[in-house]
C-alpha cells in the first residue's frame, strides 16, 4: 500500500510547537524520558519541530529511530535549522517508541502517543510516561491505557443501556417505581407543617 502524505498539510504541522511532556532531571532513571504527541504520521513535517524542542534541554540531536510499524514514510534524513538529523528504523524497537540520540549528551527514549488520541487520554500517557523512575516502557503505557479507554467505553454502554430500558423510574423488579418528584414533593409539605406547641 503506498500512502501519499499531503505537503502543505505537512507544512503546516512544521509550524506548529512540538507537544512534549520531558521527566523532570533526576537521578531517578526509567524506562523513559517523556512523551512525544505528535500532529500526524508525517516525520519529515513533524521531527524539526520536535529536534528544536530539545535542543536547550538535552542538547543537538544527530539521529532518531522508529519502528516502521507507526509510519507510512521513513525518510533518510530531516533537515533542522540547517543541520541534517539522521532517520534510522528498526522492527524490533517497540512501535509506540522513538529513540533520539546525540553524539555529545547521549540517548533519551519518548513513548509516541498517536497523533489520532483524544486530548484526556493524551494527557494520562503524557503525564504517566514523564514520572521519574518509572519501569514501564511505551507498550506497556499503551496497553493500560487501551484498557482505561475500553473500561470508560463499557461504562457508557451500560448508562445507555440503563437509560433506554427506563432508567430511574424502573425498580429492580422491572415495575415502574412512583416519580421521585413526589417523594420530594411530600418531604417539602411534611416539613412546612406548623410547629407543635411543645416546640414553640
Amino acid at each position: 500500500m503506498i500512502t501519499t502524505l499531503d505537503r502543505a498539510e505537512s507544512l503546516a504541522v512544521a509550524m506548529r510547537p512540538a507537544r512534549l511532556s520531558l521527566t523532570p532531571k533526576t537521578a531517578l532513571a526509567g524506562r523513559l524520558d517523556g512523551a512525544w504527541w505528535p500532529y500526524s504520521r508525517d516525520l519529515e513535517a513533524e521531527l524539526p519541530a520536535l529536534a528544536a524542542a530539545l535542543d536547550e534541554p538535552w542538547g543537538r540531536i544527530t539521529r532518531v529511530t522508529v519502528n516502521p510499524t507507526r509510519w507510512p514514510a521513513i525518510p533518510h534524513t530531516v533537515q533542522v535549522a540547517g543541520r541534517t538529523l539522521h532517520v534510522g528504523w528498526f522492527t524490533e524497537q517497540d512501535p509506540d517508541q522513538l529513540i533520539l540520540l546525540s553524539y555529545t549528551v547521549g540517548r533519551w527514549d519518548l513513548l509516541v502517543i498517536p497523533p489520532e488520541t483524544e486530548p484526556a487520554a493524551a494527557a494520562r500517557l503524557m503525564a504517566a510516561a514523564a514520572i521519574p523512575g518509572s519501569a514501564l516502557g511505551a507498550g506497556v503505557l499503551m496497553a493500560n491505557e487501551s484498557a482505561i479507554g475500553r473500561g470508560a467505553g463499557d461504562a457508557r454502554r451500560r448508562e445507555a443501556t440503563w437509560e433506554d430500558e427506563g432508567g430511574a423510574c424502573m425498580s429492580p423488579s422491572g415495575i415502574p417505581s412512583a416519580p421521585a418528584e413526589s417523594s420530594r414533593s411530600a418531604g417539602r409539605h411534611q416539613s412546612s407543617s406548623p410547629p407543635h406547641d411543645a416546640d414553640r
